[in-house]
């Protein structure tokens, strides 16, 4: 292997300006399909990610001589927005200490609160020589620059441990995770539930046929433009219904690129009406190896119980039948539990360059973690299924 002075460090404001076939030779391997270069690549062609929207791309790569051997994905950021971490009390308190609180240096997938960041490291590289040098450039970075702190959000667990003695705290939260259980078939999944349960599920799936609808599973080889197109009218319609909260984030260009240059990672699942060409409502996943993606849904009017059908039991069932075992349906709230998704621990990873902040950080955070811990304890002691030992109920 080569010393370690032929290692150079850039940092670049576009995606494009690395090839293709370097970035993903690194992301390919990975579980997530959030860091793959096209996914990435399409935030910031369609305008979604840019500095005009708060989020200025600043992608750390490390070369040893033209030879991409290892990258982080990372954004300035001058607010908080997009994130589903919500540190704004670490903003409010900042704030009144006198201190600024951005811009701030984040890595994760802009928009996409699903487990799996990490640094992208070929694998023949001594991993943690890798690391401690984008941590170090991380550093230099931000003390020279004169940003307030960095933070990595919906980290790898095992990535996590890696950084953890690096000087990054995690903070403790938790997503809503669905993980196959061996299941054969719906009717399996059916059965872990109570009676009580399992009557309100058949009956919510069965309010689809009574609403004179048919819901169908697009796949790549079948998705069109024109469904794009209208799935980004979905998205947008339905962001626009919870107004401030609403988090439209995406452009319609964006859900174009991805038909271009993305759809063998998309399974659509859509709802035919009698006399619709179009699906009346969708669903939007994204899926690779084992694992699979809620991201976004919309209908055109409301149709009893269709959200639930469109972005839970159909997926589960397609999941089941293509041997996914894990499906995060994305953001949202406790209605998903009673579905078979456990309350399940993620963290994001965070380091001040404030010493009044970084000291605040290092004395409350194990106080915070425990009360979230006490939260998903909570929530999970009423689930109406039986949790099993891999259900992801406690954090490491």
């Amino acid at each position: 292997m080569a010393a370690d002075s032929a290692l150079t460090i850039t940092w670049t404001h576009r995606l494009e300006d690395i090839a293709e076939s370097a970035w993903d030779a690194l992301a390919q391997p990975l579980s997530t399909p959030f860091l793959e270069w096209n996914w990435l690549a399409n935030l910031e062609r369609s305008g979604s990610v840019s500095a005009h929207t708060g989020w200025q791309p600043c992608h750390l790569t490390l070369w040893r001589g033209t030879h991409l051997v290892a990258a982080a994905p990372m954004y300035l950021k001058g607010h908080s927005y997009g994130e589903f971490v919500f540190d704004h009390q670490w903003a409010d308190l900042a704030d009144r200490l006198g201190l600024a609180y951005y811009p701030k240096l984040l890595g994760m997938t802009p928009f996409t609160p699903t487990e799996g960041y990490q640094f992208l490291i070929a694998p023949e590289e001594d991993q943690a020589m890798i690391t401690l040098t984008l941590v170090q450039a991380i550093d230099r970075f931000c003390q020279s620059q004169g940003i307030s702190s960095c933070h990595f959000l919906y980290v790898h667990p095992t990535w996590r441990e890696t950084m953890r003695p690096l000087g990054f705290s995690p903070w403790l939260h938790h997503s809503y995770i669905w993980r196959n259980q061996g299941f054969k078939d719906f009717d399996d999944y059916l059965a872990q539930f109570n009676a009580n349960q399992r009557r309100n599920i058949k009956r919510e799936r069965q309010s689809l046929a009574a609403a004179g609808l048919d819901l169908q599973v697009v796949r790549p080889e079948s998705l069109s433009q024109a469904l794009c197109d209208l799935m980004y009218d979905y998205y947008a319609d339905t962001c626009d219904k919870f107004g401030w909260w609403g988090s439209k984030y995406l452009n319609r260009q964006f859900f174009q690129l991805l038909h271009h240059n993305y759809r063998h990672r998309l399974v659509f699942f859509a709802a035919y009406g009698e006399g619709h060409p179009l699906p009346v409502g969708m669903s939007f996943c994204v899926t690779k190896g084992d694992r699979l993606y809620g991201r976004y849904w919309g209908s055109r009017e409301d149709f009893n119980h269709l959200h639930f059908n469109a972005c839970y039991y159909a997926p589960i069932e397609w999941g089941i039948d293509h041997g996914i075992q894990v499906f995060d349906p994305g953001a949202g709230g406790r209605h998903k539990q009673r579905r078979g998704f456990p309350a399940s621990p993620n963290h994001s990873l965070h380091r001040f360059y404030h010493p009044r902040l970084e000291t605040l950080l290092n004395r409350y955070i194990a106080e915070v973690n425990g009360l979230e811990q006490q939260e998903i304890e909570a929530i999970n002691a009423s689930l109406p299924i039986k949790l099993t030992a891999n259900s992801g109920a406690r954090a490491d």
